[in-house]
């Protein structure tokens, strides 16, 4: 029997969501209990010096700090939105039981995010693959954000190193790839990817570089027709529509710094195209960044380190990069402005 899909039974509010108002905190979920997200999140949260608020059980918060000497009682910037643990955490070791709660501390965020509570969401890694074991089809909180929000599209970028990587495609066996990028898809993503770079980063005419799927973007077809096909003609419909986009490029050169700096965004066919460069670029200082969303979210670049869990040796600056990427595009949202 197939699993059943992570649903959000969150409500949208008289069909639209409320505007933050100003000087509401940062929502910062901690994730997988049993990862590097608890740690992180208190790491992060207490640089940022500014409002936030810490979802997630707060004897576990409580019990993190002291086991990696970190201050207790947090001090008054930081506030905590408590939600049980399902069951105690043994560091390193993720149980489906808590699964549950892992999705209530994003609904919870979410929740906090349509009524105004919150300005933005910072998330913490999760365990995709537990939060499978535990019955519930979980791909990402890409997608689950998307559904729990109602929104047409999401779009997954990634920013650091001076790239901003957007994904046709995220969470998706290799496999299944060339049969998942349609002109619809494709159609949908540059659309999304070309709006919120002027409403969300203020790039008055965002220049948006495709990649190809295939090597050497198909070699004039020899090398595949994904190129020819599809990517080609979805490019020239999106340059119709007033969309600044151009390729298919070939993706190996396409990174290279003196042709990636022509473009404000790169989009790749799929997840490890994109990510593998950018990630090469700015590992654990770059920022995932959720587009097409009524909400501001922000993650991390990593996973959830089990094999760090409890050392007290996790990296925050992912996580403190996105809590800042998070207050820079919610003001920018709540004040409208476009500017460069």
């Amino acid at each position: 029997m197939a699993a059943p899909a992570a649903r959000s039974h969150l409500r949208r509010v008289s069909g639209r969501f409320a505007v933050n108002g100003g000087g509401a905190p940062i929502a910062i979920t901690t994730g997988e209990p049993a990862g590097i997200g608890p740690e992180i999140a208190l790491r992060a949260a207490l640089a940022y010096r500014q409002a936030c608020v810490l979802v997630g059980d707060g004897a576990l918060l409580e019990q993190t700090a002291g086991s990696i000497g970190l201050p207790w009682p947090l001090p008054p910037h930081c506030s905590i939105q408590h939600q049980s643990l399902a069951q105690p955490v043994v560091p390193g070791r993720p149980s489906p039981a808590n699964a549950g709660y892992v999705l209530r501390l994003l609904d919870r965020a979410i929740h906090g995010c349509q009524s105004g509570e919150f300005a933005a969401i910072a998330t913490a890694p999760v365990h995709k693959a537990v939060i499978n074991e535990a019955g519930v089809s979980f791909s990402g909180h890409t997608e689950y954000l998307a559904a729990a929000t109602g929104a047409r599209a999401a779009v997954m970028m990634l920013v650091g190193g001076g790239l901003r990587v957007a994904l046709a495609t995220t969470h998706l066996a290799l496999s299944q790839v060339s049969t998942a990028i349609t002109r619809e898809l494709l159609a949908v993503t540059l659309d999304v990817l070309d709006r919120d770079l002027r409403s969300r980063f203020g790039i008055l005419r965002p220049r948006i570089a495709v990649a190809g799927l295939n090597p050497h973007a198909g070699e004039s077809g020899f090398l595949g027709h994904e190129e020819i096909d599809v990517i080609a003609p979805a490019i020239a419909s999106a340059r119709k529509r007033g969309v600044d986009a151009d390729g298919p490029w070939p993706a190996d050169t396409l990174f290279v710094p003196a042709r990636a700096r022509l473009a404000d965004a790169i989009l790749a066919m799929y997840h490890d195209q994109g990510l593998a460069p950018l990630k090469y670029a700015s590992f654990g200082q770059a920022v995932n960044v959720t587009l097409g969303l009524p909400l501001v979210r922000t993650s991390v670049d990593h996973g959830t380190a089990l094999d760090l869990a409890g050392s007290g040796r996790a990296d925050s600056a992912s996580m403190l990069a996105a809590i800042e990427l998070a207050a820079q595009l919610a003001s920018r949202r709540l004040a409208g402005a476009v500017t460069v």
